[in-house]
């Protein structure tokens, strides 16, 4: 079966999935579909740049706090302006932080980048009259395509127009990343992740690429941030706090960074099995997810996807 028979089948799965499944499932689908438009960001600084960030909750934090402020502070209602907001807000703050991060590699990018998100994390919890502090800050519902639909129950307008709303999202920045990745600047970037002094004597600015790559990550997480908030319907800290940009990478990792789709699935992966854990070991369910980790790192580097390529071939040599 080809990937393009595979992802026509998926989008058709996702497309039919309010008209079959239990609310509860559809309503699981919503997180997936807002930290798939981050993780797509994510993995265009950590698959395709060599970048790991452990501080991206800062964006995705950003994102819904922007939501909030305009929902429930300004009037702004409409979720076409909150993710251009989101977006713009995202770039500007994360300029200056790409600035000084892409100067350093390895772990010393990821314990920057984390700094930074903690910075972000203090301040929106301590500014208690701004931020509301571990209270949070309420998001309004808001308006999809000038349509208000207060009149709809919660529950219908996530698992309907609000579901169909964030797939067309995800699937607009799935297009738009595609060809970003597949394009000149996306193979200067693969350059810079394979040999950044080859690149360099190619002539590409390595500091100036990854720059760009960050620039793009932080717009696309805080475009997440901002769907992921209206489902919540309150932001609070927690979604800046570093364990929080852990689950991110934790994503990435599940389904496997050396593929485009593959944080995708792994977003899939960690909100269901999340919530089948907390379910069967509300104890110990971190403590497996832990293991979980673990064992793929150790067997299966590539991830989810990473097995099933990994599979793929013997079932051709045996037909």
């Amino acid at each position: 079966m080809t990937g393009r028979v595979v992802l026509a089948l998926a989008g058709a799965g996702v497309l039919v999935v309010p008209c079959v499944a239990p609310t509860y499932h559809v309503l699981l689908m919503l997180p997936f579909m807002a930290y798939g438009v981050a993780l797509l960001g994510l993995n265009l600084l950590f698959g395709y740049t060599g970048l790991v960030s452990f501080g991206h909750a800062l964006f995705i934090g950003i994102g819904a706090y922007t939501g909030a402020f305009l929902t429930s502070k300004f009037g702004v209602r409409s979720l076409e302006a909150i993710l251009v907001a989101s977006a713009v807000l995202g770039a500007l703050v994360a300029a200056p932080v790409a600035a000084l991060c892409v100067r350093y590699v390895k772990i010393y990018f990821g314990m920057l980048t984390l700094a930074f998100g903690m910075v972000f994390y203090t301040f929106v919890l301590k500014f208690y009259r701004v931020t509301g502090g571990d209270e949070g800050t309420p998001y309004l519902r808001p308006s999809l395509l000038g349509f208000g639909l207060e009149e709809i129950p919660k529950t219908d307008y996530l698992i309907g127009p609000y579901y169909y709303y964030s797939l067309v999202v995800l699937a607009l920045a799935a297009a738009v990343m595609w060809r970003v990745v597949h394009s000149p600047f996306g193979l200067c970037l693969k350059t810079i992740r394979d040999n950044p002094a080859k690149a360099e004597t190619l002539g590409i600015s390595v500091r100036r690429y990854r720059w760009y790559a960050f620039m793009i990550s932080a717009v696309y997480a805080s475009a997440g941030g901002a769907l992921l908030g209206a489902p919540i319907g309150n932001v609070d800290p927690t979604l800046a706090y570093w364990t929080h940009s852990g689950n991110l990478v934790f994503m990435t990792l599940l389904g496997g960074f050396a593929s485009f789709f593959g944080p995708l699935v792994g977003a899939f992966a960690f909100i269901y099995l999340e919530d089948a854990l907390k379910s069967l070991a509300p104890s110990f369910w971190r403590l497996i997810f832990g293991a979980i980790l673990a064992a793929i790192v150790i067997f299966a580097p590539g991830g989810l996807l990473g097995l099933v390529r990994r599979a793929r071939p013997l079932g051709v040599s045996r037909a």
